[in-house]
């Protein structure tokens, strides 16, 4: 039987050796000041530089800490899955093991989901000490996503969220989803989502696991999160009216094509054969990809039909 705690914390990690002794007194002191019940769950991203020997260590003088450790290198999302999977809390906080998230933040944000009645609590590290060089593109990117997805973050990228445990068991975090979990979870149904200004520090040790390309990758995942929220159980919505479009406007201009030659010939015009046309390419072309993206909404539609998933809904409450 699952011990019932107060908070869990999911603290994915790649490569931190040199913060973990001090973010677990850190968490620990915050939680017997508040006198709550908690867990801590490190999810050893296939560290090489000797983060899971501290942790083992670490386990032995706080029984409340729990290790997950990977054979290779997976990515946070597939971190926070397993974290998710394994977390006891009433309460699931999340937080990066650079000691940039501080713990004295999960009381409050403990607080805005018991008390307040979120389903989602994220932080929004309004006084940041990244570079400019991350930090000018992060902007961006919480803008465009924001416009987006509809819902009014400013930081979707902050690793420092709070979450109702039904939320964490309801969502699937894959491939780089980690920063569209607000998304994740108003498209399972939990749409009472708040935000809380943080407090972030400055990196303390080593140096930052993310470059450059997670910019591409992030927007990437949005249009993939944003597509799979509004057409992921109805493909042929998109494919097949984007299908059907184009092969309405490919026949209709070949027809019209076709028509005008055979007025000009009736009123002996100087016309120019319809296979000269590059109109006339260009609507056959309409037509075959537009036949194809057709095939690929009703396909779509045969395999989601066939999910062994599709019939997995939250039910809230039962009588």
């Amino acid at each position: 039987m699952e011990q019932k705690l107060d908070i869990s914390v999911v603290v994915p990690l790649y490569n931190e050796v040199e913060s973990l002794p001090e973010l677990i007194a850190w968490i620990d002191r915050v939680m017997l000041d508040n006198q709550l019940s908690y867990e801590t769950i490190l999810i050893d991203d296939g560290s090489n530089d000797g983060s899971w020997t501290v942790i083992e260590q670490l386990q032995a003088n706080y029984p409340t800490l729990r290790g997950i450790r990977f054979a290779r290198n997976y990515g946070k999302s597939a971190a926070l899955y397993c974290g998710f999977d394994a977390a006891q809390g009433e309460v699931v906080i999340t937080m990066d093991a650079d000691l940039q998230d501080s713990p004295d933040e999960i009381p409050e944000l403990r607080r805005m989901i018991i008390e307040d009645g979120y389903d989602l609590v994220s932080g929004w590290k309004k006084k940041r000490y990244d570079p400019i060089g991350k930090r000018w593109p992060s902007k961006f990117f919480n803008w465009t996503a924001r416009r987006a997805s509809g819902i009014r973050l400013h930081d979707f990228n902050c690793g420092l969220k709070a979450y109702r445990r039904k939320v964490i068991k309801s969502i699937e975090v894959y491939g780089e989803m980690h920063r569209f979990i607000p998304i994740l979870a108003r498209k399972a149904g939990f749409r009472h989502i708040g935000e809380k200004v943080v407090e972030h520090h400055a990196r303390k040790y080593g140096h930052s696991k993310f470059g450059l390309e997670r910019m591409l990758k992030g927007y990437l995942d949005l249009i993939t999160v944003l597509f799979m929220s509004y057409f992921g159980r109805s493909p042929m919505y998109f494919f097949g009216g984007l299908g059907t479009l184009m092969f309405l406007f490919g026949g209709g201009t070949t027809i019209w094509i076709i028509a005008t030659k055979i007025w000009k010939q009736l009123h002996e015009m100087p016309l120019r054969p319809v296979t000269e046309q590059p109109l006339f390419y260009l609507a056959i072309l309409a037509i075959v990809l537009g036949v194809q993206l057709f095939l690929a909404g009703f396909l779509g539609e045969l395999i989601n039909r066939n999910s062994t998933d599709r019939n997995k809904y939250l039910i809230d409450k039962k009588l």
